[in-house]
This record gives C-alpha cells, sequence and structure tokens, in this order.
C-alpha cells in the first residue's frame, strides 16, 4: 500500500514527463521547419503524445493510479471513488508537474523556437468556435477517460497490466483527430503549464470545460452501467 506521498509524486513525475514530451515534440517539429528539414507533424506530435502517456501510466500507474489529467481525477471525484482531499491534492501534483514540464523545455529550447508555438501551449484552429473547441475536446477526453477506467487496475475493475498502452493509443488517436483544431490536449494539465510559461492564455477556458465535462460524463456512464456491475 502507497502512501499519498507517494501517489503524489508519482502524478507530479508522470505529467511532468507527458507535458514534457508533448510540448516538445512540437517545438522539435518547429525547429525543423526552421532549419528547412522536413518535420514529423501531426502523426509524429500525435505518437509521442500517445507514447508518453502510455510509459508514464506504465511506469507510475501501480502507485498513483495513472491519472496524470485533472480529468481523470475530477471523473474519480464525482463517482466517489477518490476523497476531497486526495482529489485537490492529486490535482495541484499534476499541475505542478505540468508546470515543471513546461519551464523545463522553456529553459532548454532556444526562444526563436517556442515562441513561434507559443510552447505547445494548444491552440485554436482559425475557423474554429469555442463550442465545437469543447466539444472536440469533450469526446477524446471522455474517450481517455473511459479507456482508463476500463483498463487500469487502480481505477477500474480488470486487472489489465496492459491499461497504460490502450489509453497511450487512445491518446494518440484522439491526437490525430484534435490537433489540427483544438491542439489535442484533453488534459487541462497539458494545457495549464505551457499557457503559464509562455503567457499565452488565449481560449484557455476551452480545455477545462471541455475535458472536464467528458470525464465526468465518461466517469458516470463506467460506473452505473459497466465497473459496478462487474464489482458485483
Amino acid at each position: 500500500m502507497y502512501k499519498l506521498a507517494q501517489k503524489l509524486l508519482a502524478e507530479l513525475v508522470g505529467t511532468f514527463g507527458i507535458v514534457l514530451i508533448g510540448i516538445g515534440a512540437i517545438c522539435a517539429d518547429q525547429y525543423l521547419a526552421a532549419i528547412g528539414k522536413p518535420g514529423f507533424g501531426s502523426l509524429g506530435i500525435a505518437l509521442a503524445y500517445g507514447m508518453a502517456v502510455a510509459a508514464m501510466i506504465s511506469a507510475w500507474g501501480q502507485i498513483s493510479g495513472g491519472h496524470f489529467n485533472p480529468a481523470v481525477t475530477i471523473g474519480l471525484w464525482v463517482t466517489r471513488r477518490l476523497g476531497s482531499i486526495e482529489s485537490i491534492l492529486y490535482g495541484a501534483a499534476q499541475l505542478l508537474g505540468s508546470l515543471l514540464g513546461a519551464y523545463t523545455i522553456k529553459a532548454i529550447v532556444s526562444d526563436s523556437v517556442w515562441e513561434q508555438v507559443a510552447l505547445g501551449t494548444p491552440a485554436l484552429a482559425q475557423d474554429f468556435t469555442h463550442a465545437h473547441a469543447m466539444a472536440l475536446e469533450g469526446v477524446t477526453a471522455f474517450l481517455w477517460v473511459s479507456v482508463a477506467l476500463a483498463t487500469l487496475p487502480n481505477l477500474g475493475a480488470r486487472e489489465d497490466r496492459r491499461g497504460g498502452l490502450a489509453v497511450g493509443l487512445t491518446v494518440a488517436m484522439c491526437a490525430l483527430v484534435a490537433y489540427p483544431f483544438t491542439g489535442a490536449a484533453m488534459n487541462p494539465a497539458r494545457a495549464f503549464g505551457p499557457a503559464l510559461a509562455s503567457h499565452h492564455w488565449t481560449n484557455h477556458g476551452v480545455y477545462w470545460v471541455g475535458p472536464l465535462f467528458g470525464a465526468i460524463f465518461a466517469a458516470f456512464l463506467c460506473d452505473r452501467f459497466f465497473l459496478r456491475q462487474q464489482a458485483q
């Protein structure tokens, strides 16, 4: 049985890794474009994000449950699978991990590179409305949370050690669809750290409202119709 401090550290480190790789891939793609070399584009960015999620869950999920996303935590809180104090502390650890990941990339990568992409802060396509953006972020977060609940031992009811891979693949597939339109955060922490480090807050509320509503719906659906029946 792990202590709360160990769980919080795991959440911090996992979120740090996800944000570091997620925004680092965007900055690397921008750098390649700036020096005239072919980048890896949306596909490479989506794969980097998904693989980072898979790796962090596989490494640290057995300790904390592998949330690494306030949307996952809030989903567990509203279904009473996680206490209020623990939920708040999890969220704080995730946001701190996000900040550390963002400021690490900011310290390492040249200003001329990260400034062009606002340090990988997610942004809306020019013709994409707030309503459409929240809907897309909500649907993709719904898929992230529902797959996490169905496959991760410490979240749901199935003892499947491949849960990290399942969640990572889900994130990568969703990012392929959402990245051109919203930047494919699916995770308020993924948006928060880069936004604070780059001072780029445009449309920031989209990346909280959409994922949180999607996660709450996923948690209620899984809790009422799937996980509760498995536990009986």
